[in-house]
């Protein structure tokens, strides 16, 4: 509803960095009016409701062994927990850039921050990532 009323203030911006901000800052303003309400957390659901939410378009192609598997669940699962330690404004320009693959322009302007300071946050993100997961690639 919030972009469709701001319809008319488009002017010559990236179209989809336009809409995820408008989603970012609703996401935020919900967040900032509920939080003292309970929020249902991923780790709340199910594991058959976790797999379908989470790993759905994950597996594309086709892993041939059971250790595959195993090992796929496993990193993935790593990589979500050390991602969701990171703090948030590390996080969320790590999900944009790398999960989202927007480039450092549309994360600056969905941000509202410097292309300069996405810059900074992503190697300062990473790094935290890395040392989160234990140095393992």
């Amino acid at each position: 509803m919030r972009a469709f009323r701001g319809i008319k203030s488009f002017g010559a911006v990236n179209a989809r960095a336009w809409s995820l901000t408008i989603v970012r800052n609703t996401a935020y303003s919900w967040l900032w009016k509920n939080k003292s309400k309970a929020v249902a957390f991923a780790d709340d659901l199910s594991p058959a409701e976790q797999q379908e939410l989470e790993h759905e378009g994950l597996h594309a192609t086709r892993v041939e062994t059971p250790e595959e598997i195993a090992l796929f669940k496993a990193d993935a699962e790593e990589v979500q927990r050390a991602l969701a330690q990171l703090p948030a404004q590390f996080r969320e320009v790590i999900v944009l850039r790398e999960i989202n693959q927007l480039n450092y322009r549309d994360i600056a302007e969905i941000t509202n921050v410097p292309i300069g300071t996405v810059m900074s946050r992503l190697s300062r993100g990473r790094r935290l990532l890395i040392a989160l997961r234990g140095d393992r690639k």
